[in-house]
């Protein structure tokens, strides 16, 4: 199974809504608050997003929660997930 990050704040609809997508799969993935400016300023770096969420399967940015749907919707997500 895929290693899975979420850079994600707790407040966020979208990130609820990816999360559930996820949890809805049965992912595990870490899920990392960017409340801190270390934690957001990371994220940054790793994916070159500044809004959450951020997800990142197997050290591949894929984008946030529209992203994470549409790869869902394709049938890719599931490729991605088995790596």
């Amino acid at each position: 199974m895929a290693t899975v990050i979420m850079y994600s704040t707790a407040y966020c609809p979208y990130c609820v809504r990816a999360k559930q997508l996820l949890d809805d799969k049965g992912v595990k993935y870490t899920d990392i608050n960017v409340s801190k400016a270390d934690a957001r300023a990371k994220m940054r770096a790793l994916t070159g997003g500044t809004t959450v969420p951020q997800i990142v399967i197997d050290d591949q940015a894929v984008g946030g929660c529209d992203e994470l749907y549409a790869l869902e919707r394709s049938g890719k997500l599931d490729q991605l997930l088995k790596k």
